[in-house]
């Protein structure tokens, strides 16, 4: 059997390539599937001052969500023959790629020779717990993926100027253009600090961005209250090296300038035009910005890049069983286990070292992640010595995952943004402070924003946000409360696991709080979460709706708190409306028709910034 470290053919061209600073040829492009930075928490709530309550017998608590599968056994067991799945529930559960047990190994009982593949001897590989069945050497795959092709290219540049490594973290390169066609502004951090206490189950992070300096853009766009600014996060600089460090790549051509042609696609740009482009640049700034290496899971294209290049044989069979029809519901339990990056993958198949420009022909782009502003952001503030500047501010929670290194692992952009953030409390908090110049590489929305948009009058609005969902709201209830019209007319629903850690802006919304907002909290007291809460404050509900321009705005996971709140609305209706439910759902249809009762999906939500009138998260 070879060594796991032997050098195949193509490895060994690489390495000759390498040694006289050429480069190889070729891969595809990547996908630019969006993957959002974002999360919508569940609430409840405490009777409180300055809301009028409904008074009724407790409830029995009910689960937000319908948890049918938190495990790949789990899935299994809904699948099962005998259980006779219906195509429409597996659906909601099933990877896509196709069904997982249809080509499923059957050991054979007749073989005298069988020799079952063992998995390489590492933690990585461990960490991704597949189950291969009487899988071995000689077992015939079938219907296996076929090796992408390299749509990318490297070439060397005559003359070079190499940059400096510490530079490539603040900027992305100008071809990236996720705004096109205007370029990512470096706007800098003028302070950051912690909105959550110690002890909560997620840190969230408040932010205030100097863009005094941002140009203009065409189209009359400006930043407005509930609006959202794109953050292009890079991959951070361990991440990278480490992927570097599994391929063997030298560190001294890491950083080398080179000549990149791609055959098409929109790669390495994020909405730039289909087509073949040459570009200069250089690996390093290639992996920090333009391929994301730990946010989605693993596909067949990707692991059929790993088994080409794999030359231990074990390995290789591993990888081309998860790329066929024998090995799908492996595959599945791949996808639906634990967040994996490419580092992983390379680190469990330790023989796999793919041309760096096969691996950008798999990978995803990196895509921007979208934040909402939590302030109005149309006036100007005192900073830097009494310097009149126009900061704009946003409220980030840091979403972690496990690593299989032991520990946790944090999201792209809200990893990005808490390593800014501990930058600065750790000069804070310093003896004697740096001059530290922190930037953010943002852009502004342009998209359609219900919550920015100036109503002919003023209707009753009721804003029910969880977790750091309440953000845009800070900002609009500061604004409408300056009016007089609006007197009386604004309602607050702040939905948190528990008021003395993750309350965020307690105190900072510019109002008599204790006369607009209500906390609701789901770990402490009676625990409430949004829907009940909902079905609680049904005189409140009711009023909103029926009164003249008053609006219902629920924004969520349509199959999870949104769809509860749903039916929560739908008992309000049949409550004070005395309707039967198929009235009671006709009549939040003809709402929904005339604008007054809007719906939004939470990952529409992180991409376009939403208001309204009652907003549940």
């Amino acid at each position: 059997m070879p060594d796991a470290r032997e050098v195949s053919p193509k490895r060994s061209s690489q390495l000759l390539e390498y040694a006289y600073s050429s480069d190889y040829d070729s891969p595809a492009t990547p996908a630019t599937d969006p993957h959002i930075d974002s999360a919508f928490g569940t609430a409840s709530s405490e009777n409180d001052e300055g809301f009028e309550m409904l008074l009724s017998t407790p409830r029995i608590r009910r689960a937000s969500t319908l948890l049918i599968s938190q495990s790949p056994e789990d899935v299994h067991r809904i699948l099962s023959p005998e259980l006779r799945a219906e195509t429409t529930e597996v659906e909601k559960i099933c990877c896509g790629g196709g069904c997982c047990l249809t080509y499923n190994l059957k050991e054979d009982a007749a073989a005298t020779d069988y020799s079952p593949v063992v998995g390489p001897d590492n933690d990585a590989y461990r960490s991704l717990q597949l189950k291969l069945g009487p899988l071995s050497l000689d077992t015939e795959l079938t219907k296996t993926v076929e090796l992408p092709p390299e749509t990318v290219s490297f070439k060397p540049v005559a003359s070079e100027r190499t940059p400096r490594r510490h530079t490539v973290q603040k900027h992305p390169p100008k071809f990236v253009m996720p705004h096109a066609p205007y370029e990512v502004f470096s706007a800098k951090v003028h302070h950051a600090r912690e909105l959550t206490k110690p002890g909560a189950e997620k840190r969230t992070y408040h932010f205030e961005l100097d863009v005094t300096e941002y140009p203009e853009e065409g189209g009359n766009v400006d930043f407005v209250v509930g609006g959202a600014i794109g953050v292009q996060a890079p991959n951070a600089d361990e991440l990278v090296d480490d992927i570097f460090d599994n391929l063997h790549i030298p560190s001294f051509i890491r950083d080398k300038q080179i000549l990149v042609k791609t055959t098409g696609g929109r790669w390495p740009t994020i909405w730039g035009e289909d087509m073949p482009r040459e570009l200069l640049t250089t690996r390093r700034e290639l992996l920090t910005w333009c391929s994301d290496v730990q946010s989605y899971p693993p596909t067949k294209p990707l692991l059929r890049v790993l088994a080409e290049y794999a030359t231990e044989p074990n390995e290789k069979k591993i990888l081309l069983y998860l790329c066929s029809a024998q090995g799908q519901a492996a595959f599945c339990d791949l996808r639906t286990g634990p967040y994996i990056t490419l580092a992983q993958l390379l680190s469990a198949f330790p023989s796999s070292q793919p041309l760096l420009t096969h691996l950008l022909s798999v990978l995803s782009t990196v895509m921007p992640r979208f934040y909402s502003l939590s302030q109005d952001p149309l006036h100007l503030r005192d900073a830097d010595g009494g310097n009149r500047r126009r900061l704009i501010e946003i409220a980030v929670t840091v979403h972690e995952t496990p690593n299989w290194r032991g520990g946790p692992r944090s999201g792209l952009g809200s990893g990005f943004l808490e390593r800014i953030a501990k930058q600065i409390q750790a000069n804070e908090q310093a003896i004697q402070k740096n001059n530290l110049d922190l930037r953010l590489p943002i852009f502004r929305g342009l998209m359609a924003n219900p919550l920015a948009r100036e109503f002919v009058t003023d209707g009753p609005m009721l804003l029910v946000g969880a977790g750091v969902g309440i953000a845009p709201f800070r900002g609009f209830v500061q604004r409408r409360l300056r009016s007089a019209n609006c007197a009386n007319k604004v309602w607050v629903l702040q939905g948190v696991r528990d008021s003395l850690l993750d309350e965020l802006y307690s105190g900072e919304w510019g109002v008599e709080e204790d006369k607009v907002k209500k906390v609701v909290e789901s770990r402490k007291g009676e625990g409430r979460y949004v829907q009940e809460e909902v079905r609680h404050q049904a005189d409140l509900v009711w009023f909103v709706i029926n009164a003249m321009d008053g609006r219902v705005f629920v924004c969520g996971s349509s199959k999870g708190m949104g769809a509860g709140v749903e039916r929560a609305l739908v008992d309000v209706a049949m409550d004070r409306g005395k309707l039967r439910k198929e009235e009671a759902e006709e009549f939040w249809a003809k709402k929904k028709e005339g604008g007054q009762y809007i719906t939004v999906g939470a990952s529409a939500y992180a991409l376009l910034t939403f208001a309204g009138i009652l907003i549940v998260f």
